[in-house]
């Protein structure tokens, strides 16, 4: 009897390791082989309005062959003759090209920028794939690419490597969550310290950027693809190790004075008290003219890089509503279009007021926080202009515009 017992205990124990080994194991792969190292290349901010947002490359070492070569998408031709000109329409090409490793890092370790390396786990074979995929596309057929600071730059070519190379057992780790975060409002937090090239980059970004990010699309921005990579899968395993390459700076806190608010602020002032003085009437009406002729510029700028230019996050900017292009040319007819200047202020006023409520809707979010004085000097111009612009005969020789 106990030996039949055991027996059938026996039994049991083996038909259990039995299942347990005939269960479906995960693929075992090879990535210990150290021939072939991939790694990502992910470059901290710098102090230059170009840097402010990072950079990244793809890194090979090929011990067999004793090179160490990266992969870097954001290189182009300063030596072009056209360079501003392409640039300036959107129609500069950036290319892959590549560069001995210690070339790359030492312009990083002069700008004390830091630099982490994200070493990929994959077999020989998929590393091999990697490097053909790079190597296809740095045939001169295919290394150019036009480059769009949101949708295709740097970042977003590496990111979409993987994805067509490994196939749909590959996926990034969440970097957004359940936050929703526009383009616009990313890109004013890594220009925090930049008071007024963050507010010119505001200005001239249209509404498209005012959209919700993805967690795609996020991976425009080096930090975001480097936080996605770190918590990739393939093939159900963790895709990368990190290390640091690079130490890097602590970036400086934002600075609590808002340069473009107090320089707008100071001119609002100024204009409001040269009209309570008869005396100050060549100061009023200099200062009137600035704010007309400044906001004509700027919008003139703005249409010109929303119809003219290829930049498609330039499209839509509905910042027009209030620089309107045409008031360029106001100072230069006050004195011959009497009955249309009246009504041309209150044009100004009505989109000036429809400007509000764009922003307000979220449909394009102006830098208010800086223009706020200027759009009520503007206000206080078209007002003025409407008020003394009186509907009455017009006179031949006489002009109301900015009298005591």
């Amino acid at each position: 009897m106990v030996s039949a017992l055991r027996h059938g205990f026996l039994l049991f124990l083996i038909g259990i390791l039995f299942r347990a080994h005939a269960q479906p194991q995960p693929e075992q792969r090879n990535v210990a082989n150290n021939r072939l190292r991939i790694s990502i290349l992910t470059c901290a901010v710098g102090e230059e309005l170009y840097a402010s947002f990072g950079h990244t490359a793809v890194r090979i070492i090929d011990s067999t062959a004793g090179t160490d070569i990266v992969y870097n998408y954001g290189t182009f031709d300063f030596n072009d003759p056209d360079f501003y000109t392409r640039f300036t329409l959107g129609k500069l090409l950036y290319f892959l090209d590549k560069e001995d490793f210690q070339d790359f890092i030492q312009s990083y370790r002069y700008e004390s920028r830091g630099v982490a390396e994200q070493v990929l786990q994959l077999t020989l074979t998929e590393k091999e794939k990697v490097r053909q995929f790079l190597e296809t596309n740095l045939l001169p057929e295919n290394r150019s690419y036009r480059y769009d600071f949101l949708f295709d730059n740097c970042a977003t070519r590496v990111r979409d490597i993987f994805p067509k190379v490994l196939g749909p057992a590959f996926s990034f780790g969440p970097v957004l969550g359940n936050t929703t975060v526009s383009y616009r409002s990313v890109i004013d937090q890594y220009l925090e310290n930049k008071h007024w090239e963050r507010l010119g980059i505001d200005l001239v970004l249209g509404s498209p950027v005012d959209k919700q990010m993805t967690e795609r699309t996020a991976l425009f921005l080096p930090d975001y693809l480097c936080k996605a990579f770190q918590g990739a899968s393939y093939k159900g395993a963790p895709f990368a190790t990190t290390q640091q390459l690079l130490p890097g700076k602590t970036r400086k806190v934002a600075a609590a004075i808002n340069v473009p608010f107090i320089v707008f602020s100071v001119f609002f002032l100024l204009l409001g008290l040269s009209f309570l003085s008869p005396r100050l009437k060549t100061v009023k009406k200099l200062f009137c003219s600035l704010v007309l002729i400044a906001t004509g510029l700027l919008g003139l700028q703005l249409l010109f890089m929303w119809l003219v230019t290829d930049h498609q996050s330039c499209k839509n900017n509905w910042n027009v509503l209030w620089a309107i292009p045409f008031n360029i040319a106001v100072p230069f007819f006050i004195k011959k279009q009497y009955r249309f200047l009246r009504g041309y202020a209150l044009f100004g006023i009505l989109l000036l007021m429809a400007a509000i409520i764009v922003h307000s809707c979220g449909i394009q979010k102006m830098p208010f926080s800086e223009i706020m004085p200027l759009l009520l000097g503007l206000l206080l111009v078209y007002g003025h202009l409407y008020i003394r612009q009186k509907p009455a005969p017009y006179e031949k020789g006489a002009s109301n515009f900015l009298q005591p």
